[in-house]
């Protein structure tokens, strides 16, 4: 919108103060109307059409319409007139027909700067979502704060911060990242499970001088906000309304008793990704594709039951469990234990990985995903679909540490260490002085997983429930799934026992 128009238009909201509603509401039709008009040559959405495209036709109700932000002593001559309705709208509605609610930050209102009233909107949207147990969805869009608010416009952020902090695991919440999301901003929207970017005209960052967008913070990136919608939606169909709603099933899901083929971890360094294909007919939502990609997070119905997965991938690092896969872990696991969402984890690792170079400490991210695991009180489901050895087969959903049920498959190896490492450390006077050392070494490492390093070995012990062929992978998972379905962690309250006759 050229800012004739636009002070035009505000000059025409003021003339209206003494006209009805209707009339203000005309006014503002005509605006969005100018601003559709700009953000199509600017090849963009308005906030309007960015909530119009979330929900479902004819069912968005808007609060707060009419809000704006107070007069200030520095407000005369201002870029932004004081009698301007604020940018950001808010509401709710039905996305494929499920109660949601939304803000969506309008740059063409004040281009989005969030001050008191704005902060207010949002809050108030907060509280109807919470006490209606709702998914929340945010759409970014904002040049930061209306800084001649000063410290008002610094206290909006700290109670959207407070709001996003009281839904965090009560209510699911989406952030899409549509255009500018900086500073604050970028701290808000990391606050909510689920962050969506739109590479097309999205960027979240915190530092201002490289305007680059931190990856590091996004769950999804997209190539347009159109597919950032839709992605949103997606996820919504599955996600739970509320921490409170227990196991969600997906009709018509695939039917679990069907054998799946998965002979593809035969091959070395396959793709953990067509395991996860043939156990949900390739229905799964990654998330945080982007990091420590030798971990796979998702979400995705399990026969009939939406499931989180979390699986190593042998393609990337060879599996190992690296610091930052055990942090986007922990953080994934975390989130599902939050709305009581199954976890399913799916092991083949070459083990940790103590040399890679992220900046965070290794036995702090080691610590922080046994930490996820073993307070997790949703059903959880774990299959060693290869190698697990050591402190990666102990933290990765092991049954000692949490897990209600734990499979192998018959290839399996699980161990203290690797046949390599066991016959170099313990065996190497066994191989030393042989004719053909090679040979010699790999018969004995043969030796151990055959004796010490079976699923079979881990199973008489406890550990392992059970020994299962490959194409049952789906199929023990999902029956698992539906015995944990009503699954309760905490003890129910007993009147007294039954004394025998």
């Amino acid at each position: 919108m050229q800012k004739k128009d636009f002070d035009a238009v505000v000059g025409a909201i003021k003339r209206a103060k003494n006209k009805t509603t209707a009339a203000i509401r005309e006014l503002l039709r005509d605006r969005d109307a100018k601003a559709e008009a700009a953000a199509l040559a600017g090849k963009r959405l308005t906030a309007r059409g960015r909530v119009s495209a979330l929900f479902d036709e004819g069912t968005f109700v808007e609060i707060g319409a009419l809000v704006k932000r107070r007069a200030t002593e520095f407000d005369s001559g201002a870029a932004v007139d004081s009698d301007d309705f604020e940018g950001v709208i808010c509401g709710y509605g039905a996305v494929s027909g499920r109660l949601v609610y939304a803000f969506a930050q309008d740059y063409f209102r004040s281009k989005g700067a969030i001050g008191e009233a704005h902060a207010r909107k949002i809050c108030s949207l907060y509280e109807m979502a919470i006490k209606n147990g709702a998914p929340i969805v945010g759409i970014f869009d904002s040049s930061g704060a209306f800084i001649l608010e000063g410290v008002s416009a610094l206290a909006g952020y700290g109670k959207i911060m407070k709001a996003a902090s009281k839904a965090s695991g009560v209510i699911p919440q989406i952030a899409i990242v549509a255009g500018t999301c900086a500073g604050s901003c970028a701290a808000i929207a990391s606050m909510f499970d689920i962050v969506i970017l739109s590479e097309q005209n999205g960027k979240i960052y915190t530092n201002a001088t490289s305007e680059k967008s931190d990856l590091s913070v996004v769950s999804v990136s997209v190539k347009d906000e159109i597919s950032a919608i839709i992605e949103a939606k997606a996820l919504l169909s599955i996600l739970p309304d509320n921490n409170a709603v227990g196991t969600v099933r997906i009709d018509g899901a695939r039917d679990p008793s069907v054998l799946v083929d998965v002979s593809v971890i035969e091959n070395e360094g396959y793709d953990a990704h067509a395991v996860l294909s043939a156990i949900t007919n390739n229905t799964y939502h990654e998330l945080y594709a982007d990091i420590a990609p030798e971990i796979i997070c998702a979400i995705a119905p399990v026969g009939s039951i939406v499931s989180g997965i979390v699986a190593t991938n042998p393609a990337v690092k060879d599996g190992a469990l690296t610091s930052d896969a055990a942090i986007k872990a922990a953080r994934f696991v975390t989130f599902c234990d939050a709305f009581n969402i199954p976890v399913v984890t799916l092991v083949d690792s070459a083990g940790l990985d103590t040399d890679n170079d992220s900046a965070y400490p290794y036995a702090a991210a080691i610590a922080r995903l046994a930490s996820a695991y073993a307070e997790a009180e949703c059903p959880l489901v774990t299959v060693v679909t290869g190698r697990a050895y050591g402190a990666a087969y102990t933290v990765l959903g092991s049954k000692a540490i949490g897990a209600d049920v734990t499979f192998a498959l018959d290839t399996a190896k699980i161990g203290a260490m690797s046949a390599q490492s066991a016959v170099a450390f313990l065996w190497d006077d066994k191989f030393a002085g042989a004719k053909d050392p090679d040979v010699r070494r790999k018969e004995l490492e043969a030796e151990w997983d055959e004796t010490y390093g079976n699923a079979t070995e881990a199973a008489m012990k406890g550990e392992i429930d059970d020994v299962i062929p490959s194409d049952e992978l789906l199929a023990r998972i999902a029956a698992s799934l539906e015995m944990l379905s009503m699954k309760d962690a905490s003890m129910p309250t007993k009147r007294r026992s039954n004394l025998p006759l």
